[in-house]
């Protein structure tokens, strides 16, 4: 729907582009970042901002929601709990709601009501692991994206360690179709099964269009929730015994939702394992894997946990969970992996070893074992100790592989370089105890490249008058001392690290300097067009900046610049909204994104893709690559081949030439970036924000292998996605949260 003539025209930086709905508690926007980012921002009713007790609550939906992630939630990615208008900005996830899609099709049946249940489990399953409980899960609180349901609005949700907080206030939090008997007799006892209980009233509700408790009034219905049994008539009959108990009235006796998992698997249709539109059904609830629990003690300043590739510590069956834990004094997730083969498809299993005559997989580095750590480790030079501790929002933590170093930074993540055999923390740089302004906690690190001898960041400090100064920083690889530092300039322009040149941006962001990496030398200075939003990238050799207006309705240009003196060669016209995919057949390949906007397409962020336009890189001659069918995610290029990773771990591939699928594969790496493609071995990775690494063959799809989870917990507010680095013939994984880890792929059982 239109913004109304009194709504903001932006809220922290966002540009709203359309209100989406409006509530009790607030409005809820449609916003856009400056770099083409699409999020939903609720912004809280006037009326309300200054009540302390709604502001309180606010607050909490903040800190709850950023404890959440998964494959079926919409994370936050922003907020300003202190703002006059208190705001929260969270994934924009496309489609319409549970409720509408009911309203406008009927009732749900087999593969869709099966897609829904078992979704909706795993998403409870994410939001109770953090410690929270929703209270309010409804239709309109479900949303219908293409790869599987999303659950959103934690809004009167309630972080359980705080049970005696807000609702000792005697408000009511919830809407009563869709509450349970403890929600009205003592708020103070809802605990995970009241949202088991709403869960299995949201089914009867998408399975009959009747909610089990329905009367004709709030009141009534209230009554029925707490003192009479659940109206069922018209629900299948096996889903019908189980939602029975679901709806009992004592908390207690309600099943968990690990069982209900395979209840509602079990209950509902098994779908066509050949249409691929279902395939998204088949989650780790039929996969088994192996576990293995091991502790970190008595490693030394710097030492990672180290696995030997044979024998070491021993292994039991589990029944299939979406993540394990281990109880070594705290809980943490399992350390363990676990391996999948799909049926029907021979020689899947990875070689006994990975320097077998005949094996797909390339020799490990000379020294190396797996390894598991984090950035937070003792340094054996420069800074000891790291500027934050996991938990003090830290996040958005990147690494790369360079030479026999992995080198890493984020934010309040000050830089580190790692033994790539042993995964030992080297150093550790001293930037933010030196830098000028701002305190400890107020300095973020963006890992831009490695190149020649060089670690290049952007470093932010942010300044205690609400200021920040930004710099472009180079580091020595081999001692961690700094080799320059200029200013950043404007933030018209991204991608800064680009080949063998580092950008830097003036002050007005029209004019960049391409340095030399090592030196900080100048080699040339170029004027971006006014106004523009630029990126610059590499394609077949070539360096361009690709700029966008910010009017959405007039065309980006993409600028051929020679590498000696950054003079402009060639103008190329491309979508705004779009982003530089590589070269096929010789010519570049631009995805475009659908209702993309302004700004460039992010290719490692969620977008819906529709087309790819191939431009001739010298004539500028465009031709429209129609994709068969829309598809949501994050998107890359290589090998002649489009992949697509949606956040639910389903991995598509598509010719970019023709637009036609060529096999598309589901895996447990939910919430993966763009994947890692190896071409020695024509295999595919990609990492689930948890650290679940997946495996497949390039050219099939083949499902490989995949690993349980390695980060101990998920990073808060995160924008980066988990990364797979090659590092010889071995894996690096980092995630967001700034655990880093590395693996045999022939071997990745250890």
């Amino acid at each position: 729907m239109p913004l109304h003539k009194d709504d903001p025209k932006s809220v922290g930086g966002y540009k709203l582009v359309d209100r989406l709905g409006s509530g009790g508690m607030g409005v809820v926007y449609w916003g856009r970042s400056r770099s083409g980012r699409d999020v939903a921002v609720k912004v809280v009713h006037a009326q309300y901002a200054e009540d302390r007790v709604f502001r309180a609550r606010f607050r909490q939906e903040i800190e709850s929601v950023r404890k959440v992630s998964g494959a079926f939630t919409a994370p936050v990615v922003d907020a300003d709990p202190e703002a006059v208008r208190p705001w929260m900005a969270t994934q924009y996830v496309p489609g319409s709601s549970l409720a509408e899609r009911i309203r406008d099709h009927g009732a749900l049946r087999g593969t869709e009501l099966r897609r829904l249940a078992l979704g909706l489990v795993e998403a409870l399953q994410d939001i109770h692991r953090a410690g929270v409980v929703h209270r309010d899960l409804k239709p309109a609180n479900v949303l219908m994206a293409e790869d599987g349901p999303r659950v959103i609005d934690f809004g009167i949700s309630r972080a359980a360690e705080n049970h005696q907080t807000l609702t000792e206030t005697g408000q009511m939090i919830g809407t009563p179709p869709f509450m349970s008997p403890e929600q009205f007799t003592d708020a103070r006892k809802v605990g995970p099964a009241s949202d088991v209980f709403s869960l299995a009233a949201l089914l009867v509700y998408s399975a009959t269009r009747r909610g089990p408790f329905d009367a004709d009034s709030p009141y009534l219905t209230a009554f029925r929730v707490v003192h009479e049994p659940p109206g069922l008539d018209g629900v299948p009959g096996p889903l019908r015994a189980v939602l029975e108990r679901c709806l009992v009235k004592e908390a207690a006796d309600r099943p968990q939702l690990d069982v209900l998992a395979k209840e509602f698997a079990d209950a509902l249709p098994e779908p066509d394992p050949l249409d691929p539109d279902t395939t998204t059904l088949r989650l780790a609830d039929l996969r088994t894997f192996e576990e293995t629990c091991a502790g970190t003690g008595g490693a030394g300043p710097g030492k990672a946990t180290r696995t030997p590739r044979s024998g070491g510590a021993s292994r039991r069956r589990r029944r299939p969970l979406l993540v394990v834990a281990c109880t070594m004094g705290a809980l943490v997730l399992g350390t363990g992996w676990y391996m999948t083969y799909g049926p029907g498809f021979p020689d899947t299993a990875p070689a006994a070893n990975s320097s077998d005559k005949g094996s797909r997989w390339a020799a490990v580095p000379t020294g190396w074992q797996a390894w598991r750590t984090t950035m937070f480790e003792s340094a054996r030079l420069g800074e000891i100790n790291p500027l934050a501790q996991r938990g003090e929002d830290t996040a958005d933590a990147g690494c790369q592989t360079y030479e026999n170093a992995v080198y890493c930074a984020g934010n309040s993540i000050l830089p580190v370089r790692l033994d790539g055999r042993t995964g030992d923390t080297v150093w550790r740089s001293a930037l933010a105890t030196s830098a000028e302004g701002g305190d400890s906690s107020g300095h973020s690190f963006e890992l831009l490249g490695v190149r020649d001898d060089a670690m290049i960041l952007q470093h932010d400090v942010f300044l205690s008058d609400g200021g920040t100064r930004s710099s472009i920083v180079a580091l020595d690889t081999e001692t961690g001392d700094q080799l320059w530092a200029r200013d950043r300039g404007g933030p018209s322009a991204d991608q800064l690290m680009v080949g063998d040149l580092v950008m830097t941006p003036d002050t007005s962001g029209r004019l960049v300097t391409a340095r030399s990496p090592r030196t900080g030398t100048d080699r040339w200075t170029t004027q971006l067009p006014a106004g523009d939003y630029c990126t610059f990238e590499t394609a077949d050799s070539r360096l361009y900046a690709h700029c966008f207006p910010d009017d959405e309705s007039e065309d980006a240009v993409l600028l051929e610049l020679d590498k000696t003196d950054g003079t402009v060669r060639r103008r190329l016209s491309t979508p705004n909204g779009s982003g530089l995919l590589g070269t096929v057949d010789g010519r570049l390949a631009v995805g475009v994104a659908v209702d993309g906007g302004s700004g460039p397409a992010r290719l490692d962020q969620r977008n819906t893709f529709a087309e790819i336009r191939l431009l001739d890189p010298d004539t500028g001659a465009t031709t429209t690559t129609e994709l068969t069918k829309t598809y949501t995610g994050s998107i890359r290029l290589a090998a002649g081949t489009v992949w697509i990773t949606g956040a639910n771990g389903q991995v598509t591939a598509v010719s970019p030439l023709t637009g036609k699928q060529l096999w598309q594969t589901r895996t447990s790496a939910e919430e993966a970036g763009r994947p890692t493609y190896d071409p020695t071995t024509h295999t595919l990775y990609l990492a689930s924000i948890s650290g679940r690494v997946a495996a497949l063959d390039s050219r099939k799809g083949t499902l490989l292998w995949e690993t349980g989870a390695q980060a101990d917990q998920l990073a808060s507010g995160a924008t980066t996605r988990s990364k797979v680095s090659l590092y010889g013939g071995a894996l690096v994984v980092n995630t967001p949260n700034g655990t880093v880890s590395s693996l045999d792929p022939a071997h990745p059982e250890g």
